[in-house]
């Protein structure tokens, strides 16, 4: 048997992006699609939210891209260590009763999120399209995953490298225009993209409910840090989300918090890179 918090299996998804499945029973048994957990990599570590991307028996998958500093330390860890904590399942599920025609819209790392919601819906017999954006084939993730879990999966790509050329609002706006009539979108991914996305839905009066990842530090909704603004109202993403009605979001607001740590995280990065040189010279 694992030990608690073992990483069982761990893959490299594109040179910045991984996955890691770990042992976690009891997370597992009562993960539902949209929540998510908080790990720490190790002892003294930053807190790290990400949505739990799959289950499989004990097994819980989450999705990572190495951004900053801790997530750096996190995909250092290999197959057979152990993290220092794996706290959850935190957070709502997404809203998935009663849907029976759903388009799931996911983008570049969001596919990993879209994931599950595309397959909870999937598997309560709705009738789904996805749709995964990414900026260029190379760092395409998931697609044989996706594709199992819809009836149809569209792969995007700005760059038109592979799949539909262009922008997921793109594809969307051209099945809506096709006569696809949708009882919900889900959008999951850059804010920008599920901005635009909730535009395109305005016009047609789709509810579109969007998953939102800000700045997360304890995930009980004791810190404030995740507050997101929605219908005039301040929400917290970690207890009242993360799913939210997309057409209430204050976008504009919450992109503008979003950049705060950029650079901080930027520069955290190159430091941990020179460090990890370092060691390899020596």
């Amino acid at each position: 048997m694992p030990e608690k918090y073992e990483i069982v299996t761990k893959k490299v998804l594109t040179p910045d992006i991984s996955s890691i499945s770990v042992y976690a029973p009891l997370i597992a048994r009562k993960a539902r699609a949209g929540q998510f957990i908080i790990l720490r990599a190790t002892d003294g570590g930053e807190r790290i939210p990400l949505t739990v991307s799959s289950v499989s028996g004990e097994l819980v998958t989450v999705v990572y891209q190495k951004v900053g500093d801790s997530t750096m330390t996190l995909d250092e860890l290999a197959e057979g260590e152990c993290l220092c904590d794996f706290v959850g399942p935190l957070g709502e599920p997404t809203p998935t009763e009663g849907v029976k025609r759903a388009a799931v819209v996911g983008g570049g790392l969001g596919c990993a999120i879209a994931l599950p919601v595309a397959k909870a819906l999937h598997d309560a017999g709705a009738k789904v399209d996805l749709i995964g954006g990414f900026r260029t084939k190379d760092i395409v993730i998931l697609e044989d995953e996706m594709r199992s879990a819809c009836d149809e999966l569209t792969i995007c790509t700005d760059d038109g490298s592979y799949g539909y050329a262009g922008f997921t609002t793109g594809k969307l706006e051209e099945l809506l225009k096709a006569g696809e009539r949708y009882d919900r979108v889900y959008a999951i991914g850059p804010l920008v993209m599920m901005k635009f996305v909730c535009k395109l839905t305005e016009r047609y009066d789709i509810p579109t409910i969007v998953s939102m990842n800000p700045i997360m530090i304890d995930g009980t909704g004791m810190c404030g840090c995740c507050r997101v603004t929605v219908d005039g109202e301040v929400k917290f993403a970690c207890v009242d989300g993360p799913d939210f009605d997309g057409h209430k979001i204050d976008f504009d607001e919450t992109i503008a918090r979003a950049a705060t740590y950029k650079e901080f995280e930027q520069r955290r990065r190159a430091e941990h890179k020179c460090r990890l040189e370092g060691m390899n010279n020596g």
